[in-house]
């Protein structure tokens, strides 16, 4: 048994959320396959609403948030892990009903774990997290849609977030021509850094939402936000276009209509990466590693420690968090 150190979210006798980094063992995790010395995680929105008590996300207080992890086996029981093999742990469960990765110990099923793949260190890993993973999840199938860099802009919406700015800086090192939609008009310089070539105002994508129809414009786009600015997209694409729907910080509905779909055959493609096969998470892990490596990874990301989670969650909700926030566990 081993003690060590976690972010717990407790409810209170008033129905209030605290969250603080407490004392646990590791007799306090779940069952499961492997257990695992984290050495860091990131922080993500869905992190931030469970450690505000959003009950969607998590049912049971207390708990520890985090639904990334990459670390050391410290205990298998599996032939196919190994004591000291370093590995990477993202979706699925963790962090939302099982203890998550802002504890410096998680124990997980044996089908939830990946083997760190020799491009990326374990801190590599993390900065890219499920943002990473899901960004390049949303580039694939864009691309199997069709998607080839040229002239025409590809949009990405929220893209000063973690999916989007991660989603910038892979387009534009794939030598697309990326728009880059922000409400933060004093991260410009930020964007360009990533490579966005365009900066486009978030209150332009949010008119027009009385029409069938708007004009042509964006060859692909990856869209992190959802709501009435996501069929702004859609009806905005070029002839053929495909915009890959992985958020809903904007909300989870929008006005429809099937003109833009019928009358240019653009596609609308829904993104999960959270509950896809292993294997295809491997495969994605792969690609970034190797041929999709970002050169500027160290441009995304701000580290932090344990004890500066709650401050960093308290920004995060209150949408002030730009780029991937890195948490160190060590």
């Amino acid at each position: 048994m081993a003690i060590f150190k976690a972010l717990q979210t407790s409810e209170n006798a008033d129905s209030r959320f605290e969250t603080r980094v407490v004392e646990r063992t590791t007799d306090d995790l779940p069952t499961g396959d492997v257990l695992i010395r984290v050495s860091y995680s990131s922080l993500n929105y869905k992190d931030a609403l469970s450690a505000s008590g959003n009950r969607g996300v998590t049912r049971n207080f207390p708990h520890t948030p985090g639904i990334d992890a990459a670390g050391t086996v410290v205990e298998s029981s599996v032939s196919e892990l190994a004591k000291g093999d370093e590995v990477i742990v993202t979706g699925y469960d963790l962090g939302m009903n099982t203890a998550g990765g802002f504890g410096q110990y998680i124990r997980v099923p044996a089908a939830w774990v990946i083997k760190r793949p020799s491009g990326l260190s374990l801190r590599d890993a993390m900065v890219l997290g499920t943002a990473g993973l899901t960004a390049a999840l949303c580039i694939d199938k864009l691309e199997q849609a069709g998607l080839e860099p040229g002239e025409a802009p590809v949009l990405v919406t929220g893209a000063t977030g973690g999916v989007g700015s991660i989603a910038v800086a892979l387009l534009a090192s794939l030598g697309y021509n990326v728009a880059a939609v922000t409400g933060k008009a004093d991260q410009a310089d930020f964007l360009k850094g990533l490579g966005a070539k365009q900066i486009v105002k978030r209150s332009a994508l949010q008119a027009g939402v009385e029409k069938p129809i708007l004009k042509e414009q964006w060859a692909g786009a990856v869209d992190t936000v959802g709501g009435d600015i996501l069929f702004n997209v859609v009806k905005a694409l070029q002839r053929g276009g495909s915009v890959a729907c992985c958020g809903l910080t904007a909300g989870t509905g929008f006005q429809a209509n099937v003109l833009p779909f019928i009358l240019r055959g653009v596609n609308l493609l829904g993104v999960d990466s959270v509950e896809i096969p292993l294997v295809v998470k491997a495969s994605m892990w792969d690609k970034l590693s190797l041929q999709w490596k970002l050169p500027n990874l160290s441009d995304l990301v701000q580290e932090i420690s344990l004890q500066d989670l709650p401050g960093a969650i308290d920004r995060m909700l209150a949408g002030q968090q730009v780029g991937r926030m890195l948490v160190r566990l060590d």
